[in-house]
C-alpha cells in the first residue's frame, strides 16, 4: 500500500491516478467547492491533517462543529477501512494538537482585536455603513490619532464619535461635512453590533499572530479551530473577522518568497460571505491580500458551494482546486456547473461538466499545481479517509483540551487600560471641577437651565467628585443648549420671549437627557 504522505506532498486520494498536493506550491492558494453533503468538510480535514503532519500550522473556521474531531484519535470503522482500501492506503488512527478559539469566549479562547487594528474600512463593512457614514468614521479615527487617543474597545469608539459630534462645526471646516445625524446613525449601528455580540471581539489582550503559528513537541503544526456556529448568526461579523485576520497576517509577516512548505495555511469556510455585497474598496483590499500574502508564506483555501461565489480576480489566484458534486436543478445551477468545469485544465478522458453532476459523496475532481507551477489536468478521485475522528467532540473532551492548551490563561481575562473613553471622560471631569467655583445665580432663561443642571447634578456634590456617565451627557447637553440660547437671546429676543424659550427648552432637555424620569 502507498504511504499516506511524503515530506514534499500530501496524499489526497486516488482513482486511476493518485492526487498529491505539493507542499512547496501550497501557498499558491486553493478552492474547495461542492453542494451541501458532498464531502467538503472531510476534504478540508484531510488537507488540514496533511499540513499539520508536515509541520505546517493550520487555521480553520468550524461552522458546524464537525472539524473539532481532528483533535481526537480516529476510529477504524468499517466504512473508513473500506475507503482506505479503495485508495490503496493503510489506515493509521491519529490525532492532532488543537487550539480552540471563540470570539464569544464560550467554547474556545477569546479572540480579540482593538478598534484601531480593525480600522474604519473593515468596521464600515461590519456595520454596513454607506459612503457618507464611512467618511465620518474615518474622521473620527483621524481625530483620535491626532489627539493621541487609543481606540481599543466599543466604548472608546462611542466616546470619540460623541466628541466628533460635539465639535462637528469645527471639524467640518477641516475635514468635510460632519453632522450629528450621521454620527447618530453610526452609534445606532454600533448598538446593533453590540447586541449581536460584537463588543466581545473588541478589546485587549488582542490576539498575537504567533499563537496561531505554533508547532507541538513532535514538530507537527497546531490546528487552530475557530468555533463559528454562533458567530455565523452574524455573517458580516464572521466574514469581516476572517478578513481582518488575513490582513493582519499580510501586514505583520515578513517577505519570505517561496518556501519548501507554507508557514501557515488558512481555511475560509462559507467564503461567499466575504464577497456578498462587498463595496469596491473592500474588494480591492481582498484581491490585494490574496495576491500578495503568498510571498509571506501563507496559503489561503476558500471553501464554498459554487465557484461563481468567488470573484474572477480572486479565483484567478487559486491554483489548487477540489470540486465535489454540484446538482443541476435550476438554470443558475447549470451555469455554476459550466463555470466550474471551465476552471479546470481539460482531461481528454473526462467530460468534466458531466462528471461534476455524477460525483458521489467523497468523490471529487482535483487539479493541483505541478512542479513548474502550472495546473495538472483534472482527475476524478476518491478522497482518502481522515486519520482523526470524523465528527464533533463532546463538551467534556473540549474542556479537557482547553485545560492543557498552550495559551491557557493568556486571553481568558479581558484588560481595560486607559484609552479614549477614560481620557475624554477625564477631560470632562476636569472641566467640571474647574467650574465648581460659586457664581451668582443666573435668572431668566439661564435660570431655567441652571435649575435643570442642579436637578441633574445635585447641589451637594463635593469639589472634584467624578460625574456619572449620565450626568456627563446631561451636562454637555445643558451646556450646548445654554450657549445656543445665550446667542439667540442676545441677538434677537426680549425678556418675555427668552423666558418662554427657557421653559420650552428646559422641558425638551428634561425629556431628552433624563429619558422620561422627571415626567412622572
Amino acid at each position: 500500500m502507498a504511504n499516506a504522505d511524503t515530506k514534499e506532498a500530501i496524499f489526497v486520494g486516488k482513482e486511476e491516478q493518485s492526487a498529491w498536493l505539493t507542499l512547496a506550491l501550497a501557498n499558491r492558494h486553493g478552492l474547495v467547492t461542492g453542494a451541501t453533503g458532498t464531502g467538503k468538510t472531510v476534504s478540508l480535514q484531510v488537507l488540514a491533517e496533511g499540513f499539520a503532519r508536515a509541520g505546517v500550522p493550520v487555521f480553520a473556521a468550524d461552522i458546524k462543529g464537525d472539524l473539532s474531531g481532528i483533535s481526537e484519535l480516529g476510529e477504524a470503522k468499517d466504512f473508513i477501512l473500506q475507503r482506505a482500501k479503495d485508495v490503496d492506503v493503510e489506515f493509521q488512527p491519529d490525532q492532532f494538537s488543537t487550539i480552540f478559539w471563540d470570539v464569544f469566549g464560550e467554547n474556545g479562547h477569546p479572540v480579540r482585536a482593538t478598534v484601531s487594528e480593525m480600522g474604519p474600512l473593515l468596521l464600515s463593512r461590519m456595520m454596513d455603513l454607506n459612503e457618507v457614514q464611512e467618511g465620518v468614521l474615518n474622521i473620527a479615527f483621524r481625530v483620535a490619532d491626532e489627539q493621541g487617543l487609543l481606540l481599543l474597545d466599543m466604548k472608546d469608539l462611542r466616546a470619540i464619535l460623541a466628541n466628533v459630534a460635539e465639535n462637528a462645526k469645527a471639524l467640518t471646516t477641516q475635514y468635510g461635512n460632519v453632522s450629528a445625524q450621521t454620527v447618530g446613525t453610526i452609534q445606532r449601528q454600533l448598538l446593533v453590533l453590540e447586541n449581536q455580540g460584537g463588543d466581545n471581539f473588541f478589546g485587549e489582550p488582542a490576539l498575537e499572530l504567533q499563537d496561531l503559528m505554533r508547532t507541538d513537541k513532535d514538530g507537527r503544526g497546531y490546528v487552530n479551530i475557530l468555533v463559528a456556529d454562533r458567530l455565523m448568526q452574524n455573517p458580516k461579523l464572521y466574514a469581516t473577522f476572517l478578513l481582518w485576520l488575513l490582513s493582519e497576517l499580510f501586514e505583520q509577516l515578513p517577505e519570505v518568497g517561496d518556501l519548501p512548505k507554507p508557514k501557515l495555511v488558512f481555511f475560509f469556510d462559507e467564503a461567499h460571505l466575504l464577497f456578498d455585497d462587498a463595496p469596491a474598496a473592500l474588494m480591492d483590499k481582498i484581491e490585494q491580500v490574496v495576491r500578495l500574502i503568498r510571498s509571506k508564506g501563507v496559503g489561503v483555501y476558500f471553501v464554498t458551494q459554487n465557484p461563481i461565489d468567488v470573484p474572477d480576480k480572486v479565483l484567478a489566484q487559486l491554483g489548487n482546486r477540489m470540486q465535489h458534486a454540484l446538482r443541476a436543478f435550476t438554470p443558475r445551477d447549470q451555469k455554476s456547473i459550466a463555470a466550474a468545469a471551465q476552471t479546470f485544465r481539460p482531461n481528454p478522458k473526462l467530460d468534466t461538466q458531466k462528471v461534476i453532476t455524477e460525483l458521489g459523496k467523497g468523490e471529487a475532481l482535483v487539479s493541483f499545481l505541478e512542479g513548474n507551477g502550472t495546473p495538472a489536468i483534472v482527475e476524478r478521485i476518491l478522497v482518502r479517509p481522515p486519520s482523526a475522528r470524523i465528527g464533533p467532540i463532546t463538551a467534556e473532551e473540549r474542556k479537557e483540551l482547553m485545560s492543557r492548551s498552550p495559551v491557557k490563561g493568556k486571553y481568558d481575562t479581558p484588560v481595560d487600560q486607559e484609552s479614549a473613553f477614560e481620557m475624554l471622560q477625564k477631560r470632562v471631569n476636569e472641566t467640571a471641577v474647574e467650574g465648581d467655583e460659586p457664581t451668582e445665580a443666573p435668572t431668566g432663561v439661564f435660570g431655567h437651565l441652571s435649575a435643570i443642571a442642579h436637578i441633574i447634578f445635585g447641589t451637594n456634590r463635593k469639589r472634584g467628585t467624578r460625574l456619572t456617565t449620565g450626568q456627563i451627557i446631561a451636562r454637555d447637553v445643558t451646556r450646548s443648549m445654554t450657549n445656543r440660547v445665550a446667542g439667540g437671546v442676545a441677538a434677537n429676543l426680549g425678556k418675555s420671549v427668552a423666558g418662554q424659550m427657557g421653559g420650552t427648552i428646559g422641558r425638551a432637555i428634561v425629556r431628552g437627557a433624563l429619558g422620561g424620569m422627571l415626567r412622572r
